[in-house]
């Protein structure tokens, strides 16, 4: 299970203070190639896809898929944002849940962007699915990823070991009815 079921796809924009989460577009294709073959990017999840095999394979719109946001800035794509059931051969804690998953180019990191963007995901999220947990997985020695899950209110369930490095797994959830602040 990897689509968030019911939910009706795509939903209008979101938008924040200086994003808009949104659907991706067929001009959205080269920052999804940098994103995808950026080294810094993926550090911590297994290295980079070479630009050329991208090319050849990502289709002219990227990532239509429910649950799969652009995080725009000014009309640029400047990162990613996913909310997906995690697969059933995950972490007992985590399978079935939805996962949140995020990626961003190096250019935007340090300024907010990403905390900004996955709280927005989060708060649409629970006012489609209220209750429903999400989860969210991580290296523990990706420090940036561990602090922005820590100010987006995920608590550790568990860590554990794989792809050969001490993983951590946070749960987020808001009760019904509480609004974010």
């Amino acid at each position: 299970m990897t689509d968030l079921g019911a939910v009706a796809w795509p939903p209008a924009p979101i938008r924040t203070e200086r994003l808009v989460l949104r659907e991706s577009r067929a001009r959205d294709r080269a920052a999804f190639i940098e994103l995808s073959a950026s080294p810094e990017v993926h550090t911590y999840l297994g290295g980079p896809r070479l630009p050329e095999e991208l090319e050849r394979a990502m289709p002219e719109v990227p990532a239509q898929r429910s649950g799969s946001f652009v995080v725009d800035l000014e009309g640029a794509m400047i990162g990613q944002i996913l909310l997906r059931r995690a697969p059933e051969h995950r972490r007992p804690d985590a399978a079935g849940k939805v996962d949140l998953g995020y990626l961003f180019l190096p250019r935007a990191w340090g300024f907010g962007y990403a905390t900004e963007a996955c709280a927005a995901a989060l708060d649409w999220f629970a006012g489609v699915l209220p209750g429903e947990p999400v989860v969210l997985t991580t290296q523990t020695a990706n420090v940036g990823s561990m602090r922005l899950a820590a100010k987006l209110g995920f608590t550790e369930v568990e860590r554990f070991r794989a792809w050969d490095a001490e993983q951590w797994l946070g749960q987020w959830s808001r009760p019904p009815g509480v609004p974010s602040d």
